[in-house]
């Protein structure tokens, strides 16, 4: 039953406290029958060996749980911004979101990115302000925080009983109640008692602004109000779930996840506010037969449509695919489609998550989260289906790595072996990729960041075994174009005493800064069978990453074919991308081309004291500040810097602050590099 089921996610800035509280969820829904804590290494959902050591999570963990006869399909995601990808490919798949905030810091860089990312897939979402138990705890700044960066209008489902020091529990404002929680039972007994007289007009106030907030979008609430009339508790539910859904307000709860106040509310509050998979506006897929866009609406009984959105590789298993169905019902057995790759493949097992535990399904049905194994040809991103309905589900976006270092094994016999777990590793994560330095014959592995790929190669060493030695870090640099240029490329050549010639005519043209590349065909489909097309767009892909003159990716190329030179008595598919790819080098070559570094935001979260010696540190370093704001502990400055200077950055920055400052930095844009090509040799 779908309206039964809610795909939610934690999401958040690192160490607000996600992990923490779904550790709350899953042992107040009897998921877990003891409460794991991430400082002793033992929370159910950091289940790696990396994420129990460094007490942060690496990778979204899937569960699902039972609350009030309701399915929820709980992700929790990292909050680290080297782990990006893991957010983007669970926010593309789940319909609601809980945003937890930390009661001090209030919206913290990563929750800017996070909400960005949510704001994308248009995923409803509720608040969860965290750690009101921690001095300097203050609720009511974190809303404003909220309202000032996202433009949103915040609207207080419950207000703390005291903050910091003096937090005891919180009044909920739709029920008029004063809820603590037992510390003897865990936080399992919850106690209600009317509100005390001290606090009942602060509480009257809020409500009044609750009631405004919600009757503003239902005429049946206003009327009630207007004749001074009891207003039941299911209407103002009702209410709230429909402006929720609508992303019209933000509903606000509050809690200490690790003194266990505040969490069954919030599980409440998911199951009624957040939406079901049919009450998100149906997925959308583009047509490959007939080249157009289509709505799939979540109906078990319609063709079986699924995303893979997240890869995990098991020693015993292989490859397991994590899906979310968006129509129709796969069963174990099934033979299904790969519409991206075009090649069948059999389901043999499909299961339910718990972290890193499974318990077998027989079917997995539009709306719900599983894992299916057997797929041998999956990637993130592939859609399943069925062949005589070739849809393909909205692609994920994922960064650009940033980071590059070079990696060799410590013999040569160790050598494929490590080749097959790069390989592995570049099909787990979108963001992590490998290539062979063509001058060097190095390996060089790329990330999103210094813990990125340090924890990839812990991974290699310790999970897969492989014994490897790592170089410094370097930086990742692009190329690009900045001049139109159009040129005709021909191949000619006698292979196996057969002639075979073709003709292409490329234009190549600089795109907006960040936009990507593209490869757009302005020929008519009559010009060619389908296999030249597909060969021509296939060696200008594999070229984008290739480079000009140096051998970075390129970015930022559109790339237009606009002409062909096609006789059947000569042509093959392989003359026509061979010239496509030497089409594509002449024209990148002729168009003025460019050398990009990347630039990075940086946030450095400081003490008023050092707040001066954090900035020096960022400006000795070509950086640029931007902005400044005071929150109450803390000065968080904005910046931007060139990545090529911000190595070793931690440890500076950590020395001149006495430990006390930090900082996260995330990419932002590539600029051309100062002094041009030549600066780099």
């Amino acid at each position: 039953m779908l309206e039964k089921m809610r795909n939610i996610g934690i999401m958040a800035h690192i160490d607000a406290g996600k992990t923490t509280t779904t550790e709350r969820i899953l042992f107040y829904t009897k998921k877990i029958h003891r409460i794991g804590e991430i400082d002793d290494g033992e929370a159910t959902m950091d289940w790696m060996t990396q994420e129990q050591e460094r007490g942060i999570t690496i990778q979204s963990a899937a569960t699902t749980t039972w609350w009030r006869d309701h399915q929820i399909n709980i992700i929790d995601t990292p909050g680290h911004v080297d782990f990006t990808a893991e957010v983007e490919r669970s926010l593309r798949v789940l319909d609601g979101a809980v945003a937890v905030l930390c009661a001090v810091g209030g919206v913290q860089p990563q929750t800017e990115t996070v909400w960005r990312q949510a704001e994308q897939y248009r995923v409803p979402r509720i608040c969860f302000v965290n750690k009101m138990d921690r001095i300097g705890a203050d609720y009511y700044a974190v809303m404003d925080d909220v309202t000032r960066k996202f433009s949103v209008t915040p609207v207080a489902l419950q207000i703390p009983i005291g903050q910091g020091n003096d937090f005891e529990g919180v009044i909920d404002l739709v029920s008029m109640k004063e809820i603590r929680w037992d510390a003897a039972t865990d936080g399992t007994d919850m106690i209600e008692s009317p509100i005390a007289p001290e606090r009942l007009e602060e509480a009257e106030s809020w409500r009044e602004k609750l009631l405004d907030a919600v009757s503003a979008e239902s005429d049946e609430l206003t009327d009630l109000i207007l004749e001074g009339a009891e207003i039941p508790v299911t209407l103002i539910h009702q209410e709230i779930r429909k402006a929720v859904l609508a992303r019209k307000y933000m509903p606000f709860l509050c809690g200490a996840a690790r003194r266990n106040l505040g969490i069954q509310p919030l599980i409440d509050a998911i199951v009624d506010y957040l939406p079901a998979p049919d009450e998100v506006p149906p997925a959308k897929a583009h047509n490959t037969k007939k080249e157009t866009e289509e709505s799939v609406p979540c109906k078990p009984e319609g063709s079986p449509l699924g995303l893979v959105f997240k890869i995990q590789y098991d020693r015993e298993a292989g490859a397991i695919c994590y899906i979310r169905m968006y129509s129709g019902k796969i069963k174990s057995g099934d033979q299904v489609y790969n519409i991206a790759k075009r090649k069948r493949e059999r389901v043999n097992r499909i299961l339910r998550m718990h972290s890193n535990k499974t318990e077998p399904m027989d079917s997995i049905s539009a709306g719900d989260i599983g894992v299916i194994i057997g797929l041998k040809l999956a990637q993130t991103g592939d859609t399943i289906g069925s062949e005589g309905i070739p849809l393909i589900l909205e692609h994920m976006h994922f960064p650009e790595p940033v980071i590059s270092v070079a990696i060799e094994p410590k013999t040569l016999s160790e050598r494929d072996k490590l080749k097959d777990t790069l390989e592995i590793l570049s099909r787990e994560d979108p963001t992590f990729t490998s290539r062979e330095d063509a001058e060097t014959g190095q390996l060089i592995i790329s990330g999103m960041g210094e813990l990125h790929l340090e924890v990839l190669v812990a991974r290699m060493i310790e999970d897969f075994r492989v014994d490897a030695k790592v170089g410094n870090p370097q930086v990742t640099y692009r190329e690009s174009v900045t001049a139109e240029i159009e040129h005709t490329e021909v191949f000619s050549k006698n292979v196996a005493g057969k002639d075979t010639e073709a003709g292409v005519t490329l234009k190549v043209a600089p795109l907006p800064r960040g936009s990507g590349n593209m490869f757009n065909n302005s020929l008519k489909k009559t010009e060619a069978p389908a296999e030249v097309f597909d060969a021509i767009e296939r060696a200008v892909t594999n070229a984008f990453g290739s480079g000009i003159q140096y051998g970075y990716p390129c970015v930022d190329i559109g790339v237009t074919l606009t002409g062909i030179k096609y006789n059947e008595l000569t042509a093959t598919p392989f003359a026509f991308e061979a010239a496509a790819s030497m089409g594509f080098d002449e024209a990148c070559r002729k168009a003025s081309p460019e050398l990009l570094e990347p630039v990075m935001k940086v946030d450095i979260l400081s003490p008023k004291d050092f707040v001066g010696d954090a900035m020096s540190q960022i400006t000795q370093r070509g950086g640029l500040i931007s902005s400044m704001e005071s929150k109450p502990s803390i000065e968080v400055v904005h910046a931007e810097a060139p990545m090529a200077k911000m190595f070793g950055f931690s440890t500076a920055l950590r020395s001149v602050t006495q430990g006390r400052a930090s900082f996260a930095m995330t990419f932002s844009h590539y600029e051309v590099k100062k002094g041009g090509l030549d600066s780099f040799y």
